[in-house]
This record gives structure tokens, sequence and C-alpha cells, in this order.
């Protein structure tokens, strides 16, 4: 057997079966195999790899049952000539890449640069560092795997092989805008019917969908400061007018900002950056203003599933008797954030005109992430999830409150929401961005506040610790070591 023919690695997350087909399949298509050379036997490939001959047996069946190998009797295993047809003939010298024409300014042809705009950056392998406090990732550890794969096979099942097979154009899957009526937003007071509803590819499409049809170049947006880098990086991009109004213990404040406004982006449940909330009072005051100003409210409730600390302040939209709130959720913080499902809430002719332009751009979610994540909502399977997040997160909460009290005292509140981070003020000549590299290269990961502020010369000592993805066990340690690092820093 070829040496080069194939090459496991058992710290992969495929299969070792997978791996050995997926190498053979390489090896045909791209013509390494010739159609007269014998494929090694079972047992001498099981033999070279260190495998069970069982595991081998079960990958070369399944490449002949699929045409990739025909089975010649006392002679072995060979390549079928149809699995040729088609595939890729090899070169015998590489063809170099054509030069573009020099001359062509793509730049001067952009009417958006949105490349050029400062955004938050972390690190793919986020996984690899010891202490991980990083924002809006999951521990795959709290997950309910063999539930949501459970039904994903049900979603993929013959039963419901046209919902999930079917260009759907520009619907969604009625079971699941049924579990978000029924199930996720009750919990936030709100009550809609299935046409004021819209599933998008996460909140980030919704928001996106919002700008792009309710904000032009002249149109007056005001939102939160510090805030969402994302949106107010999404608003530059369509209006010029975009005023960044302070936010408080109690969130955003009600200043003269928002008299002239038409738009105003709030997270009142969990302020982001802050995890300031919003109490009762300031959220009428603010639909108040809202009514007498003539503004809309964009409300992004991030976080609306992680609360488990008070009883839940009522979500904006749930107090609007005017139909000026647009409600957006997400389901990436109770579920995971790779599935991208997030949905709208608003009024029958603005969620009609969101899905023709959503049409225009995706046309709909993936039906078959849209059909198993209904079936995960509709067999209890996310309420479950979500007590379980609440144990866990109640408990890193009062670890890592602790542990910041013990090691960076004064340096931050315990968000009364309860949430899944911790907005930390370093001392005063702390820059975080330099505290991030060091710590970095300590295995800690954290996030430097500075991005989230739009004005210029923003304060650089804040920054983020999140709870979500890191061992609690690891909380302390990496609090204390990264107390170490700032104590270092001091002048």
């Amino acid at each position: 057997m070829r040496d080069w023919l194939v090459h496991i690695r058992r710290s992969e997350y495929a299969s070792l079966q997978t791996q050995i087909r997926e190498a053979l399949v390489s090896a045909i298509l791209d013509r390494q195999i010739g159609r007269d050379e014998a494929i090694p036997s079972t047992r001498r490939m099981a033999k070279s790899l260190g495998v069970s001959r069982n595991t081998v047996v079960l990958a070369y069946q399944g490449l002949l049952d699929d045409g990739y190998l025909v089975a010649r009797q006392r002679s072995g295993y060979y390549v079928a000539d149809k699995a040729l047809e088609g595939a890729t003939t090899p070169q015998k010298s590489a063809a170099k890449p054509r030069e573009p024409r020099a001359g062509l300014d793509w730049q001067a042809r952009l009417v958006k640069d949105p490349a050029a705009q400062e955004n938050i950056s972390k690190p793919l392998d986020w996984q690899s560092y010891a202490y991980p406090f990083i924002y809006g990732q999951v521990d795959h550890n709290l997950f309910p795997l063999a539930e949501w794969r459970d039904c994903s096979r049900q979603a993929l099942g013959k039963k419901w092989l046209g919902s999930w097979t079917n260009d759907t154009w520009a619907s969604d899957d009625p079971l699941l805008v049924e579990q978000i009526r029924r199930r996720i937003l009750p919990r936030r007071g709100i009550m809609a019917s299935d046409e004021e509803i819209l599933v998008t590819l996460g909140a980030q499409n919704a928001l996106y969908l919002l700008t792009s049809l309710l904000a032009g170049p002249d149109t007056r947006i005001a939102m939160e400061e510090p805030g969402y880098p994302d949106m107010r990086n999404i608003f530059r991009l369509r209006s010029r007018s975009v005023a960044l109004v302070p936010v408080d213990e109690h969130g955003l404040t009600l200043g003269a900002e928002l008299d002239t406004a038409q738009i105003v982006f709030v997270t009142p449940s969990h302020q982001f950056p802050t995890t300031a909330t919003m109490p009762l009072e300031r959220r009428m005051e603010l639909l108040k203003l809202a009514s007498q100003r003539d503004f809309i409210i964009i409300e992004d409730d991030y976080e609306f599933e992680t609360n488990y600390v008070n009883e839940p302040c009522p979500a904006l939209k749930s107090l609007d008797d005017e139909g000026r709130v647009i409600y957006v959720g997400s389901l990436s913080k109770t579920l995971f954030p790779g599935l991208r499902l997030g949905f709208m809430v608003g009024p029958k002719k603005l969620i009609a005109e969101a899905r023709a332009l959503r049409r225009l751009m995706v046309r709909h979610a993936p039906n078959n992430n849209q059909r198993t994540a209904a079936l995960f909502l509709s067999l209890g399977h996310h309420d479950t999830l979500i007590r379980r997040l609440h144990r866990a997160y109640r408990s890193r909460w009062e670890v890592m409150g602790a542990a910041l009290q013990k090691h960076l005292p004064k340096a931050s509140r315990m968000p009364t929401f309860g949430g899944t981070s911790f907005w930390v003020k370093g001392p005063a000549r702390l820059d975080s961005e330099e505290l991030g590299k060091a710590a970095a290269a300590k295995g800690i990961l954290i996030e430097p506040g500075r991005i989230n502020f739009g004005n210029p010369n923003p304060p650089r000592n804040y920054f983020r610790l999140d709870f979500s993805s890191i061992d609690e066990n690891k909380i302390e340690p990496g609090i204390g070591e990264l107390s170490r690092l700032i104590a270092g820093r001091r002048d």
C-alpha cells in the first residue's frame, strides 16, 4: 500500500471510518489511484492504520454502495469506471495564476466600504486558551447534544422531506413561527400573530434588514454610548446622522439627543456592554417620549433568556400601545451562535416589507435548521436547556462576582439581570487593549472595551469578562492572574 494513500488523525472530530472514506474518495477523484491499481485489502489497511478491521470494512462497503469501488472476485477492490467520469485530470504542471490588468481601481468603484470600519475581533481558536473570558460562545458541556441530534434526525426524515428540501421562497417554517409565538414571546410579555413575526439569519440579519428599510442618508438615529459596535457600523453605512446617547446605571438616558431622533436603538433588558437594566419607570418614559417626538424604537433583546436573578422586566414591545417598538431576538445565547437563527416582531406592514427584502437577499433561513429548532422547542428540550443554563450561569455569576471583588475590588458591579458577562473598569491609566495582548500571551482572553465607544477619544480602561464558555473552576484563577497583570502595568 502506498504511504500517501490514507492518513488519519485520532484527534479529529470526524470518525475514523469517515476519514478513511474521505481520503479514498479524494485519491480516486484526483486520479491518484489508477483504474487497474488494486486498493489495499481491508485487513492490510486496518493493520497499516492501526484500526479495527470492521472500521475499514464499513468504509469500503459505503464506497461500494456509492459506486466508487468495485469488488473483483479473488482479486480485490478496484476503482469503479463510473467513479472516474468527470474526475479531475491531473495537469503536468500547475498553471500560473493570471495577473490582473493594471489600472482598475476597485476602491473608486465602491459606494460603501464596510471593511474600513472597526469591528470586534475574536480568535477563532478561543477554546485553546486556558481562560477564555470571551463573549457570545457556548459551553459545549451544557448543550444537550443527544436531544438536538434526535430533533435533527426527525427533521431530516421522510415525513418532513418537503419541509426542508423545497424552496419556500419568502415563507418561514410554520412550526418554528408557532413556537416563537407560543413559547418564546409570552416570556417577554409579547403577544403577536404569525404575520407579525419574521425568522432571520440571527439577530444581526434582523438589524440589517430594519436599517435598510427604515434609514436613509438623512435619517436621524440615536443609540447607546457605549453600545453595540456592529449596530453602530450598520447605522453609519446608511445614515450621516447617528447620535450617541450616554448610558448610566439604568441604561439609555433620555436626554436632548432623542428630541429630534427618528429611530432609537436600545438594549433595555441588558444594556450592551455595561449590563445595566432599564427600570420600568424609564421604559414607560421612553415610550411616552417616542409618542411625543414621533420616533420608532428598535429593541434588541439579545439575552432575553438569561435572566436568572430577578423577575424579568417586561419587554418594551409588551408595553407598546402604538406599534412603535420593533422587537429583535435571537436563539444564539441559548442554543448556539453557529445556528444563525433569530427573529423580529413588528407591525404586519413592516414585517411584510422585511420579508420581501429578505427574499431578495437570502430568500429564507435554512429550512432544516428551522425545523430542527422548532422540534427542539416543541418537545420541551429548550425549556430544559434554559433551566440548566440558569443553574450553571447563576453559579458562575456568583463565582465571578466574588473573584472580581477579591482581586479587582470596586472595578465592577454585579449585573442585576444576570446575563453572561461583567463590565469592568480598570485603573484610570490602564490600556485594556495592551492588557488584552499581554493576557492572551498568558492564555487569558478578555474583550477590550474601547471598540464599544463611538465617540472620539474614548476611555481605554474598560473591558468585558464573559463566563458562558469558561469552566467555573477556572474563573477565580483566571481573574487572579489577570489582576496580577494589571498590577504589573501600573505606573
